[in-house]
């Protein structure tokens, strides 16, 4: 690797002699060059000057600054930089050692390896590595690197100290217009979440990859040998609303490697209509036992309307007895009729059994009654 940058690291009176590398690898991500379509050229940039027209060479660019605001632009040569009150023009300087967590993320800018510059920096080196990693701190400084000032944060990794650049606090824009309001998460939600989380186990970075990088190799290698490249499969289309706690828990036994049914459709998702289609079947079950209750219901009342019948046929016997003056066959005639009632009071439940007693006291009055006039 080429070294981009040689400085020092000062913390108090202690200076580090260090080298900067990148550590980061652009070139292998995916880029493509402008081309002229007709013709298949490449589209050259020049750097024409706005004033005359003319293309200007590479040796005559130079730099200006434009206010905000302002249409003037204001040249700035390199001697202008140079004689600026920057202490950190070739110094690291930390400022404090924080813990990893007060640092957000989206600070982080481009980051770079630092090696020790030369054999004595070596042990000042090794123990601001080792003081970092015992204490579990971070250090934070700022370093004017490439004509601009910045923030940086100093940490280990892999036996060797790392560099980021950091954004400034300002440079970072609010999320008041992107953060959605009125949404009400569920606890079940919320368990199924975190249950989901801590199933997808820990990642591996040596299954990481670049799909797109690859597609496009296997693109260019398909034209270059006169194939027609296959397209992929369309994903289906259409929006659709998502019970949002069943694809949890479908998500939840896939990541733990359970079954998840005999449907092919993506575990996150699960349309309502499925849902709507079992809540059919079970109003139809309903509908179905309810129309069977009530089939049962009439029945019911089809055989209490029968008791009237076999209430007249009691009475007649109860009235046979009367004439004959019989206290015994009364009872017997009464006893009939309570067991004719007691058989309605099966089918038409507790109140017909009140009523069938009643009414079988009163006619064993009445049948003593009749038999006492007998007896006058």
């Amino acid at each position: 690797m080429r070294s981009i940058w040689n400085g020092s690291i000062s913390f108090g009176l202690v200076t580090v002699p260090v080298k900067t590398y990148s550590a980061t690898d652009r070139t292998s991500s995916v880029s493509f060059v402008r081309i002229h379509e007709k013709d298949g050229a490449p589209v050259q940039y020049r750097k024409i000057c706005e004033l005359d027209g003319n293309e200007v060479p590479n040796e005559e660019v130079g730099k200006g600054y434009q206010p905000p605001g302002d249409d003037t632009i204001v040249p700035i040569t390199d001697d202008d930089l140079s004689r600026l009150p920057m202490p950190t023009a070739k110094t690291l300087s930390i400022l404090s050692f924080v813990d990893p967590t007060e640092i957000d993320p989206l600070q982080m800018d481009k980051s770079y390896y630092l090696a020790p510059n030369g054999a004595s920096a070596a042990k000042p080196y090794t123990l601001l590595r080792e003081a970092l990693e015992h204490h579990r701190k971070v250090a934070i400084g700022k370093v004017a690197m490439r004509g601009r000032e910045s923030l940086a944060m100093l940490r280990a990794h892999d036996g060797a100290l790392v560099m980021h650049q950091l954004l400034w606090p300002d440079q970072i824009r609010p999320a008041t217009e992107v953060v959605p309001e009125g949404v009400e998460i569920r606890e079940n939600e919320m368990t199924l979440a975190e249950t989901l989380m801590d199933s997808l186990g820990e990642l591996d970075p040596a299954e990481l990859h670049d799909d797109y990088r690859e597609a496009v190799e296997e693109l260019v290698a398909a034209k270059l040998e006169g194939e027609e490249p296959v397209a992929p499969a369309a994903a289906a289309s259409g929006a659709q609303v998502l019970d949002l706690t069943a694809a949890l828990e479908k998500s939840v036994r896939a990541a733990q490697g359970g079954d998840t049914g005999a449907e092919t459709e993506p575990a996150s998702v699960t349309p309502l209509r499925g849902r709507a289609k079992k809540s059919a079947a079970k109003s139809t079950a309903k509908k179905s036992g309810t129309t069977q209750q009530a089939s049962a219901r009439k029945t019911g009342a089809a055989g209490t309307k029968q008791a009237p019948a076999k209430k007249t046929a009691a009475k007649k016997s109860a009235t046979a007895p009367k004439a004959a003056g019989g206290r015994t066959k009364a009872a017997s005639a009464a006893g009939k009729s309570t067991a004719s009632r007691g058989t309605a009071g099966a089918t038409s439940g507790k109140s017909a059994s009140k009523s069938t007693a009643k009414k079988t006291a009163a006619k064993k009055t009445t049948a003593k009654k009749t038999g006492k006039r007998s007896s006058a």
